[in-house]
């Protein structure tokens, strides 16, 4: 069975991503793993410090898998157990490694956090560690604004830059989407100096058909001189569920107009959840089923 992964610090800015991780989870019909990271010393100076040492693994897990429990039935009901909701408290000095670990244990194809304003969860827990995820993750990272509601995902739009490793971002996207039943609109926001851009879609249009067979893909280009705005405006006019960018390690018009403040603005603007792909891996795109 396929799996999503969440992962909690129990604060505000995760409880909105926990709903959408377990009803996302519902319509897919996926496994959710529910975990927390954690490091021994945290449980210092409670009851637990005159517990015998060998005996610190063992209260550790099981007093932090009953905070896991209490979160869930606080945020989602009395109601929320289920076979397949799992949940993993993990110890690990570093939050960044252990939810790696999580992730490749339960071969997780995708990681949920929570978002708010220009602050992500992932930088209330990990601090200066939040692009160490994106770069290590095993598989694409979901960031979900603190207000959001899950809704359907109907709408998917996908921001490309003409590139080679956007076709295997889109073919690992198609799949999820395939599940949601999802229209995915691939959209290129280009700088009006982009006199190539018409030539540039019809490339990669025909290399997509070539790699990705999914009838419910559309194209746009759009030019301007804001590419925030114009994206912003966008997401407004395909009503998008969703939007997507892929993480990349060289320099092109997204990585240094686009792509640079981007994440930092779409979390301020936080209306729409953003998944994150790194196409530092091409291996990473092929949707692994959990056996």
């Amino acid at each position: 069975m396929k799996t999503i992964l969440y992962c909690t610090d129990y604060s505000e800015n995760s409880i909105a991503a926990l709903k959408y991780a377990y009803h996302m989870a519902k319509q897919m019909e996926t496994r959710l793993v529910i975990s927390h990271v954690f490091d021994y010393p945290t449980i210092l100076g409670t009851d637990n410090l005159d517990e015998p040492f060998p005996h610190l693994d063992k209260t550790a897990h099981k007093s932090h898998r009953f905070k896991l429990e209490e979160f869930c039935d606080e945020h989602l009901g009395s109601s929320w157990q289920d076979p397949n909701v799992v949940l993993e408290a993990y110890e690990d000095k570093s939050v960044v490694q252990g939810l790696i670990s999580v992730a490749v244990e339960w071969h997780a194809y995708l990681i949920i956090l929570g978002i708010k304003g220009g602050s992500t969860i992932r930088e209330v827990i990990m601090g200066s560690t939040t692009r160490n995820l994106l770069e290590k993750s095993p598989c694409p990272v979901l960031s979900i604004p603190s207000d959001a509601s899950y809704m359907l995902i109907k709408n998917i739009v996908y921001a490309t830059d003409f590139e080679e490793e956007d076709i295997y971002a889109i073919r690992k996207l198609v799949e999820m989407a395939q599940q949601l039943k999802a229209a995915i609109k691939v959209v290129h926001i280009s700088t009006k100096d982009e006199y190539k851009g018409g030539m540039q879609l019809e490339w990669f249009k025909e290399m997509l058909h070539e790699k990705v067979n999914y009838d419910q893909i559309d194209f746009e280009l759009l030019f301007t001189e804001d590419v925030f705005e114009t994206l912003r405006i966008y997401l407004g006019d395909t009503n998008a569920d969703l939007v997507v960018i892929l993480e990349r390690e060289h320099k092109g018009i997204l990585k240094n107009v686009f792509h640079r403040d981007l994440v930092k603005k779409m979390e301020s603007y936080g209306r729409v959840p953003l998944l994150s792909f790194r196409g530092s891996n091409h291996q990473l795109f092929y949707f692994k089923q959990a056996l």
